[in-house]
């Protein structure tokens, strides 16, 4: 039985409502029995089947940033689309809130696919993913999983595995580091446990420091003003819990990655600091299916909603979704 889950009616994105798109809010339900909220947005005066598209991203975001965005520009492109929100946060359901799994975090994917296959408007031969962030990272690993899944796009795209277990720029690659993040984490769990509760590790860092790294700016610059501040957004408040994601530092995403079948996407920002997850995402790829589309100038946050420079190239996503998804 689903979860009961209060959702917002009212427009609450950090974007602007189409007039070319019929909005509604929608609920699913994964194999965890976890409720998922979600926006499902379908382009106005179409009749038959559509081709569909789940969308979700960045990590610690929720549907009403990014990738309600990208699911409602998607949908004036042709195509049905949901953007949703990750188990444990946001609006969807899940207890302790503000955890992550790479295993339930891919699953909510598959959920979504399970959703949209059994929609009448929905052709369930075309379904596609786009994920954003993080979830660039769990829509690979999804793909290599799911045979139902068409094209998948990753978009400035984090390997949540990598960057917890190896630290950013892989600068803690090693045993001593993993073991102290570990021993931290784990003495938490009884800190945590004592309290009954779980502690918060805090969001985006705000003020931001004189010193911050250009990549904390940058997130600052999207999470934290009028561009991407969202009441409900981790990473806009307190962020994850401290031990939300001590899963990833033992279990890694794209092992099987190689196998994908389906087509994909890989579109990053040239100057992003982020980018080299997706070149050596893309390395790990086979077949002549699959594509790296470097934007140029971009950091990593343009990809989230532009930059104001248009830095998303939703004609050629549109190009990619349509030629896949026939």
């Amino acid at each position: 039985m689903e979860e009961k889950l209060t959702l917002t009616q009212e427009w609450d994105k950090t974007f602007p409502k189409s007039e070319k798109v019929d909005h509604r809010k929608v609920t699913f339900h994964n194999r965890y029995g976890i409720t998922l909220a979600s926006d499902l947005y379908t382009p106005k005066n179409t009749v038959g089947k559509l081709p569909a598209i789940a969308v979700c991203g960045p990590f610690g975001a929720v549907k009403e940033q990014a990738a309600g965005l990208y699911a409602q520009t998607m949908a004036e492109r042709g195509f049905l689309t949901i953007a949703f929100d990750p188990s444990f946060t946001g609006e969807s359901g899940g207890t302790p809130r503000y955890m992550a799994s790479p295993d339930i975090n891919t699953e909510d994917f598959q959920a979504a696919v399970d959703f949209l296959s059994v929609q009448d408007n929905v052709d369930p031969e075309k379904i596609g993913m786009i994920g954003i962030c993080g979830w660039g990272g769990m829509a690979l690993n999804t793909a290599a999983l799911d045979t139902r899944i068409k094209a998948t796009v990753s978009s400035t795209m984090y390997d949540m595995s990598r960057v917890n277990a190896q630290g950013y720029f892989d600068a803690e690659n090693s045993a001593e580091a993993r073991y102290e993040k570990r021993r931290v984490m784990n003495a938490q769990r009884i800190v945590d446990y004592k309290n009954g509760s779980y502690e918060l590790g805090g969001g985006v860092v705000d003020p931001l420091p004189d010193d911050a790294p250009f990549f904390v700016k940058d997130y600052y610059d999207y999470y934290k003003t009028q561009r991407g501040y969202h009441p409900r957004s981790l990473n806009s408040n307190g962020g994850w819990n401290k031990i939300g994601c001590l899963s990833f530092l033992n279990q890694p995403i794209l092992c099987y990655a190689n196998e994908i079948r389906s087509a994909v996407l890989i579109m990053h920002g040239e100057k992003a600091h982020s980018c080299y997850f997706s070149k050596d995402a893309f390395a790990k790829l086979t077949g002549d299916n699959k594509e790296l589309l470097i934007i140029p100038d971009a950091v990593h946050t343009d990809l989230y909603d532009g930059g104001g420079k248009d830095a998303i190239p939703f004609d050629k996503l549109a190009e990619f979704f349509q030629e896949n998804l026939k």
